[in-house]
């Protein structure tokens, strides 16, 4: 370690230098508060979104998620295939509604975008990768099977397999 100029204490060389996270759907600064969006209804109040009631003078933004759905950009992918998933397709389909109204009940942002046959299943699209991971973590919890997760590093997106 090297002293600083005045020989008093040593100037560190090693930390941790954190990238900036590149997901051009976070707000680079607070919203004014209050902001409801105009399309859901969601509430940007005390620094996060909240389903509360309309607040009167309200600014009006499109929140984050319906952004993302404006766009057609997801932030997360779930592919649900296999002889188990043309079985049960109506059970598989109605526990992904009900991990999203979950969800989402706590936390906005987090919404399906769309349910889409896709080859032999579904591809279900996400507003938050997380919102991915909590359905795909249901369907194997549920009904057990493959499932597989890909994080791709440069645009902040999941990518949720499941099968059986």
């Amino acid at each position: 370690m090297k002293l600083n100029g005045a020989g008093k204490r040593p100037v560190r060389r090693d930390r941790l230098i954190r990238e900036r996270n590149h997901d051009t759907y976070m707000a680079r600064s607070k919203y004014r508060e209050p902001t409801v969006c105009p399309d859901c209804g969601v509430v940007y109040h005390k620094g996060r979104w909240q389903w509360i009631a309309r607040p009167e003078g309200a600014h009006e933004t499109l929140c984050p998620a319906c952004q993302r759905m404006h766009d057609r950009y997801p932030g997360g992918f779930l592919t649900l295939s296999g002889e188990f998933l043309a079985k049960h397709h109506d059970e598989i389909v109605h526990l992904a509604r009900n991990v999203e109204e979950r969800e989402k009940s706590q936390h906005p942002l987090q919404r399906i975008m769309a349910l889409e046959p896709h080859d032999d299943g579904i591809l279900i699209t996400t507003t938050q990768m997380e919102m991915a991971r909590a359905i795909g973590d249901a369907v194997h919890h549920a009904y057990q099977g493959e499932l597989d997760y890909r994080y791709t590093d440069e645009a902040n997106i999941l990518r949720v397999s499941w099968r059986r």
